[in-house]
C-alpha cells in the first residue's frame, strides 16, 4: 500500500528497523530496450513478476510518475481451466517429444524410421558436420517459432516492449475473454512509498481463500483496505456483491481503477461492481470532496456503514508505522457498522537482516502478532475483537508459489451493545 507515511521508510531502513518485501540491486535489463533503467538503494521487487509461468510481461505505458507500467495474466485453475491446462502441458510434452534431434538432423514427424534409413540418415548427418577440410562444424538447434515458444512453460519469464500500439493486446484480450485470466496492470520495481503498484503473493493467498470458499462471500457487501492493484477485489467480485477497493495516491487508485475495467468480463455477468475509493489510513474521516478523485458520496458511505459484513487486507503489514494505522483505522470503522464484520488477513513473514540484532529477523511480523494480540485484548466496552490463523489446506485457484512463509488470519468483530441487545431480545 502507497501512503504519505512511505517518506519515513529509508529513514527506518538505515536504521536497520524496517522489515521490507524483497529489495531488489541494481540490474541491467535483460531485454535492450530495458538497458537504461537503472534501480534506486531503496527500490524493491516483487519476485512475482519474474516467475509467472508460460506468459511474458508487456509493458503498456508509462504511468503519471513515468515508472514502466506492465499488464500480466494470472491464471485461475476453475474446473474448466484446469483441463485447457492439463491439454496445454499435454500439448507441450508432445511437442518436445517431436523436437528430437540426431546429429544435427531432425527425426521424422511421422512415423519411427527403419532401422536402414537410421543408419543412412546417421552417415548423414555426422558427414553434414563436417565442413570442406573435415573439421568438426557445431549444428546449433533451432529456435521454436514465436507462436509456439509462447506457450511453452518456463521459470523466469522477462518484460518485453510494446512498440506497436496495442495490437497485440487486443488478440490477448481476445483469447483470454472467457473467466479464467485476471489480466493486471503493475509496476515491476518501486521506491519504498509505492509498494502498492506491484502484486505481492499474499494478494493471491486471500484471492485462494475467497474462491475456494466463495459462500461465505456470497452476495456480501466488502470493504478492502490498501487494495493496491485491485486483484483481491476483482477475485471477490465473482462472488460477492458490492466491492469497496480502497487505498491512498491517485496513480495508484487510477491504475486500479483501469485494471477493475479489464476484468468487468468477470464479475459484471453476476450483477457484482468494484468501486475504487480514496481510504487513507493516517486520516479518521472518508473524504467525501467531489473535487477530489475517488472520493465517496454520502450514499456510499451509508451502504458501507449499514451493509458491510466483510473486511479485507492483503500483505500490507511491511512497516511498523503502517501497522499501526491500519489496526486504528480497523476499529474506527468496525464501530461504525450495524452488522458484525469478518476481517480475512494475509501476510507474508520476510527475514532482513537488522542492525539492530545483528541477526536476520522478522521485526514486520512481530509487530504484528503484538499489535494484533493488542487488538484482541482491549476491553472498551464497545467492541469485542477474536483472531485465528486459518488452516492453508483449501485448493489453490490462482497459478503462483504459495510459500510457506505465507499466512492467513481471521478476526471477529462484533459490537458488544449490538450483541446484549439481542440477548435480551431472544429472552
Amino acid at each position: 500500500m502507497a501512503s504519505s507515511a512511505g517518506m519515513a521508510f529509508a529513514g527506518r531502513l538505515r536504521e536497520g528497523r524496517c522489515c521490507l518485501p524483497y529489495p531488489a540491486t541494481a540490474v541491467a535489463g535483460e531485454r535492450e530496450a530495458m538497458d537504461e533503467m537503472t534501480f534506486r538503494s531503496d527500490t524493491v521487487l516483487s519476485d512475482v513478476h519474474m516467475h509467472t509461468p508460460s506468459r511474458r510481461h508487456l509493458m503498456v505505458r508509462l504511468n503519471s510518475v513515468g515508472q514502466p507500467v506492465f499488464l500480466s495474466r494470472f491464471h485461475l485453475l476453475l474446473d474448466g481451466s484446469r483441463r485447457k491446462l492439463k491439454k496445454k502441458a499435454e500439448d507441450v510434452k508432445k511437442h518436445n517429444a517431436k523436437c528430437q534431434w540426431l546429429y544435427g538432423e531432425e527425426l521424422e514427424e511421422e512415423g519411427a524410421p527403419t532401422a536402414s534409413v537410421e543408419g543412412r540418415k546417421a552417415s548423414e548427418g555426422i558427414a553434414a558436420l563436417l565442413d570442406e577440410d573435415g573439421d568438426l562444424e557445431v549444428v546449433r538447434k533451432p529456435r521454436l517459432p514465436h507462436e509456439e515458444a509462447e506457450d511453452l512453460p518456463r521459470d523466469k519469464v522477462c518484460p518485453i516492449i510494446l512498440t506497436q500500439g496495442r495490437g497485440l493486446l487486443d488478440e490477448e484480450e481476445h483469447e483470454d475473454s472467457d473467466c479464467d485470466v485476471i489480466k493486471i496492470e503493475h509496476t515491476m520495481a518501486t521506491p519504498l512509498e509505492d509498494v502498492g503498484k506491484q502484486v505481492w503473493r499474499g494478494a493471491f493467498l486471500l484471492a485462494d481463500y475467497i474462491l475456494s470458499e466463495r459462500d461465505l462471500f456470497k452476495g456480501c457487501t466488502v470493504l478492502e483496505l490498501g487494495g493496491g492493484t485491485g486483484i483481491v477485489s476483482i477475485a471477490t467480485a465473482m462472488t460477492a456483491r458490492t466491492v469497496y477497493c480502497t487505498d491512498v495516491g491517485e496513480d495508484l487508485l487510477a491504475t486500479c481503477e483501469r485494471n477493475v475495467a479489464l476484468n468487468k468480463h468477470i464479475f459484471e455477468p453476476a450483477g457484482s461492481s468494484v468501486k475504487v475509493r480514496l481510504l487513507d489510513w493516517l486520516h479518521e474521516e472518508l473524504c467525501m470532496d467531489p473535487d477530489v478523485p475517488y472520493s465517496w458520496s454520502d450514499q456510499e458511505i451509508v451502504e458501507l456503514h449499514d451493509l458491510t459484513t466483510v473486511i479485507l487486507a492483503a500483505d500490507v503489514f511491511y512497516d511498523d508505522d503502517l501497522t499501526d494505522a491500519f489496526f486504528r483505522t480497523l476499529c474506527r470503522l468496525s464501530r461504525h457498522l450495524k452488522r458484525p464484520c469478518a476481517v480475512y488477513l494475509s501476510i507474508e513473514k520476510r527475514l532482513n537482516f537488522t542492525l539492530r540484532h545483528m541477526d536476520v529477523a522478522c521485526e514486520a511480523y512481530s509487530h504484528f502478532r503484538n499489535t494484533l494480540d493488542d487488538l484482541v485484548n482491549l476491553k472498551d466496552g464497545r467492541m469485542r475483537y477474536a483472531a485465528e490463523p486459518l488452516c492453508l489446506s483449501f485448493p489453490q485457484q490462482i497459478v503462483y508459489e504459495r510459500v510457506e512463509q505465507l499466512e492467513l488470519w481471521k478476526i471477529t468483530a462484533v459490537q458488544t451493545s449490538e450483541k446484549s441487545s439481542t440477548l435480551e431480545e431472544q429472552k
